[in-house]
C-alpha cells in the first residue's frame, strides 16, 4: 500500500460528513417503524429531554424514540465504532487487509465462550452477564494469540492468516453445534441470539454498561496509537498490545449484539480510498464509518421486508461477503502481476 499522507482539511471534512451522515440516519432510523412519526416529532422528542421548554412531542414520539427505536439506534452506533475500531487495528497490526475480527473468526470464538458460559456454566443474560462477558473476552484473547502466531511465521500470507481464522470459525461453529445439541432448551434458546447478530436487546440501561466497557478499552487503544511512547519502543510489542485491546472491544460487542460480520473489514478500506494510509487517522475515523454502515445496515434490516425485522447480523454477511471475494482476487492480481 502506498504510503500517501492526507490533507488535514481532507480529514476534517470526512470526520464533518461522516458525523452528518450520522446525523441523518439517526433522524430516518427514529421515524422508521409501524407507528408513524414524522421526522419533526422524532427530533423533537429527542431535543425535549434536553431542552423541555422548547420542544413539545406528542406521547407517541416519545415512547416510541426513547423506549423501543433510539436505544438500538445508539447501540448500532457504540457497536460500529467498536468493529470499526477494532478491523482498523486489526489490519494494522498484522499488516493484512483482510483483517477483521469476523474474518480472524475471532467473533466466532467470542461467541464460543458465551455459549461455554451458558451451556456449561449455567449463566444467563439475567443472571451471570458478567460470567457471560468475561468468557467472551476469555476465547478472543486466546483467537487473537492463535492469530498473532500465526501471522508471524514466514510462510503466513495475508490470504492464508485468513484461511486459518475461517479454520477457527468451522472449528469453533463445530464445537457449538455439539454444545447446543447435548444443551437444555432453555440453554440453546438463550444462545440463538449469539448466533445471527442483532441490536434487539437494546436499552437505556444496557447502553451504559456497553458505553462504560467500550471507553475502558478504547483509551489504552488511543493510547497505543497516539502515543505509542509510553508503552515502550518496540513496535512489535505496540502492535501486540493493540490486538489483544483490539479483540476485547470484538468480545464486548458480542456479548451485546452477538456475531455481526464485515463492519470491520469494510470501514478500514472506506478510510483509506478516502484519506490515506496513515494507521492514526484510519484506526479511529474508521470507527465513524462503521458506525454509519451499522445504521445504516439496521435500517435496511428493519425496512427491507418490514414489518418483519431481519437480524443485522445476517445482512452485513450477505452484503460482506462478495467484498471479501473481490479483495482476494485484487490481491491475487496484484501479487501475479508483479511476479
Amino acid at each position: 500500500m502506498s504510503k500517501s499522507k492526507p490533507s488535514t482539511w481532507m480529514i476534517a471534512l470526512f470526520v464533518l460528513f461522516l458525523l452528518l451522515i450520522i446525523v441523518a440516519l439517526v433522524g430516518i432510523s427514529a421515524t422508521t417503524g409501524n407507528a408513524d412519526i414524522t421526522v419533526d416529532d422524532a427530533y423533537s422528542a429527542i431535543l425535549h429531554k434536553f431542552f423541555p421548554d422548547s420542544y413539545a412531542p406528542s406521547w407517541l414520539a416519545e415512547v416510541c424514540v426513547w423506549n423501543l427505536r433510539l436505544p438500538r439506534i445508539i447501540m448500532g452506533i457504540l457497536a460500529g465504532i467498536c468493529l470499526g475500531l477494532a478491523g482498523a487495528t486489526m489490519q494494522w497490526a498484522l499488516k493484512n487487509p483482510f483483517a477483521s475480527p469476523y474474518t480472524l473468526g475471532i467473533s466466532h470464538t467470542a461467541v464460543f465462550g458465551t455459549y461455554v458460559a451458558i451451556i456449561i456454566g449455567g449463566a444467563s443474560i439475567g443472571g451471570g452477564a458478567f460470567m457471560i462477558l468475561g468468557t467472551a473476552g476469555i476465547f478472543a484473547l486466546i483467537a487473537a494469540a492463535i492469530v498473532l502466531h500465526i501471522s508471524r511465521r514466514r510462510w503466513a500470507t495475508p490470504e492464508r492468516v485468513v484461511l486459518m481464522g475461517i479454520v477457527m470459525v468451522i472449528f469453533s461453529s463445530a464445537i457449538t453445534t455439539i454444545l447446543m445439541y447435548f444443551g437444555g432448551a432453555g440453554a440453546v434458546k438463550e444462545t440463538v441470539f449469539w448466533m445471527v447478530g442483532d441490536l434487539s436487546r437494546s436499552s437505556l440501561d444496557v447502553l451504559a454498561y456497553m458505553a462504560g466497557t467500550i471507553v475502558l478499552c478504547a483509551i489504552p487503544l488511543l493510547l497505543l496509537i497516539f502515543i505509542p511512547s509510553l508503552f515502550g519502543v518496540d513496535e512489535k510489542r505496540i502492535r501486540t498490545y493493540a490486538m489483544f485491546v483490539a479483540s476485547l472491544l470484538v468480545a464486548i460487542t458480542v456479548y451485546f449484539t452477538g456475531t455481526i460480520g464485515f463492519i470491520g473489514l469494510l470501514a478500514p478500506h472506506i478510510c483509506r480510498l478516502v484519506i490515506g494510509n496513515d494507521h492514526r487517522f484510519v484506526i479511529p475515523i474508521s470507527g465513524l464509518v462503521g458506525a454509519v454502515l451499522l445504521i445504516g445496515s439496521d435500517l435496511v434490516a428493519r425496512t427491507v421486508i418490514s414489518p418483519v425485522i431481519l437480524p443485522v447480523g445476517v445482512l452485513t454477511t450477505l452484503m460482506g461477503a462478495p467484498l471479501l471475494a473481490y479483495l482476494i482476487v485484487r490481491e491475487g492480481r496484484r501479487a501475479v502481476g508483479s511476479a
